[in-house]
């Protein structure tokens, strides 16, 4: 127990570790640019809210806030942004005005700061690696449910998807090149049936999917379309359950299970299938351990504590067989970059089922970042996952919508061509509105976040846990 305390407490501090750096490279490169252009600088504030630490040097005043989320430096000459920082200092009527140049420096300066951090972490991955799951470097589909949208339409196991909507795919994730991707193809569509392009002993055809969106659960978000289908993985052990079976027979940890009775195994699932088939029989597993394969015998027994079913007592991992890829840093930062461009328009197109309760706030992103960290090579993945972040914190900023950066430049720009400042008022007015639309969407991306949050443990999870065996007499044959 103390041990789950201290990981826990530990994996929470990477995570605002590496949270807070993301943040604070983007609010540096305003603060550093506006030094640079003779801007005053009121505040570099990492969190929102009422200051729990402050100190200011050189007449700027450094604080960290008590909500963990965002960051800002309060520049008055480049907008007003009372509504998300707080009162200013200066009367800007007495400050010097800022040439539209400037302003336009210093408002890029954040997303230039935030892709050269992405570069960055782009090049680290590259050299260290990133995990890579089947799903993520294949299309074989392993798992296709009864009476299913696949499984009316044709597809079987073992089918290698080709196209989905007429888009060629490379791999189920939809994290990278969107585009590419199963999932993101079917869920992006815009049509009632959807062409699905499969490979089956050699020869291709097309067959007509109408996928579902199946109902939501109480008020989390609405569910994406689906063929329901999953990957191809070889299955691997997480955990074997003490006494148990498979502990018995010498199974362990990270052991791959390749096939059983003969039978070639593309998800874990199918094990628990053929053992509610044949029972208390034993059952050959075909297992690879450290790059040598072998055959071992299981024979299961109903647990003590558990469900009353035959089984052998292990835990998959779900990720299955990993292997360690090196991307270059341009397949990393473009395959962000058209993941952010394709999620634009798949919110913006009336068709989509994709909106904008699909998105995530700081608390989704620490949340995705706290599971990444539980997994084994979390770093790495971590490390990926914030060269995603930092391309979509830089592109996102530069829309053309006052509050952001995007919004200062737009308004630069159109006070150099007006040759005279935007009036005051109206700007106050402008960003005012803006800030309180963004503070909503904020809080309804969050409201999802929460939702999102893991409160209770799955109905699996609490079920392997719970499963218990007898020691059996005498020992176990040895693999």
């Amino acid at each position: 127990m103390i041990f789950d305390t201290l990981r826990f407490l530990f994996i929470c501090l990477e995570v605002v570790l590496l949270f807070n750096l993301l943040i604070i490279a983007h609010e540096l490169g305003h603060f550093l640019a506006a030094r640079w252009r003779g801007l005053v600088v009121e505040k570099f504030a990492i969190w929102f809210g009422k200051p729990i630490w402050s100190k200011t040097i050189g007449g700027v005043e450094y604080r960290l806030g008590s909500i963990p989320a965002g960051g800002y430096v309060a520049i008055p000459q480049l907008a007003p942004m009372e509504v998300l920082e707080g009162p200013v200092e200066h009367d800007r009527s007495q400050l010097p005005p800022v040439k539209p140049l400037d302003k336009i420096i210093v408002a890029a300066a954040g997303p230039v700061f935030s892709f050269g951090l992405a570069i960055i972490f782009s090049v680290l991955v590259w050299v260290i690696g990133k995990p890579v799951s089947q799903a993520d470097a294949s299309t074989v589909v392993g798992y296709v449910l009864p009476e299913g949208p696949a499984a009316k339409a044709g597809i079987q196991q073992g089918d290698r998807i080709v196209s989905v909507d007429g888009h060629p795919v490379t791999r189920f994730s939809p994290l990278g090149k969107a585009r590419e991707s199963i999932i993101w193809n079917i869920a992006r569509s815009e049509t009632p049936v959807i062409p699905i392009e499969i490979e089956r002993d050699g020869k291709i055809q097309t067959l007509q999917v109408e996928p579902v969106a199946p109902e939501r659960e109480g008020l989390g978000r609405r569910n994406l379309k689906q063929i329901l289908i999953m990957p191809a993985q070889t299955p691997r052990i997480a955990r074997v359950i003490k006494d148990g079976p498979a502990a018995q027979a010498g199974l362990k940890s990270q052991d791959l299970v390749l096939a059983a009775n003969g039978k070639t195994l593309f998800f874990g699932g199918e094990l628990a299938e053929l053992l509610n088939t044949n029972g208390t029989t034993p059952v050959e597993l075909t297992i690879s351990r450290g790059g040598k394969t072998s055959n071992i015998t299981v024979t299961p027994r109903v647990p003590e504590v558990g469900k009353q079913v035959a089984r052998i007592g292990i835990e998959w991992d779900e990720r299955g067989e990993m292997t360690i890829a090196h991307p270059t840093p341009w397949e990393q930062v473009s395959g962000s970059v058209n993941t952010i461009f394709e999620t634009i328009a798949a919110i913006t197109s009336p068709k989509s089922g994709i909106t904008l309760q699909h998105l995530s706030g700081p608390v989704g992103i620490m949340n995705l970042y706290y599971r990444l960290f539980e997994s084994p090579d979390g770093w790495r993945l971590a490390l990926w996952f914030s060269v995603v972040l930092n391309v979509n914190l830089a592109l996102m900023n530069l829309l053309p919508i006052p509050v952001l950066d995007g919004g200062h430049i737009t308004l630069a720009i159109v006070e150099g061509i007006r040759r005279r400042p935007i009036n005051i008022r109206v700007l106050e007015f402008v960003q005012s509105a803006c800030a309180i639309a963004i503070i909503g969407f904020m809080l309804y991306v969050t409201f999802y976040d929460v939702l999102d949050l893991p409160w209770k443990k799955s109905a699996a999870k609490e079920v392997v846990e719970e499963m218990k065996f007898a020691p059996a007499p005498g020992p176990g044959p040895q693999p």
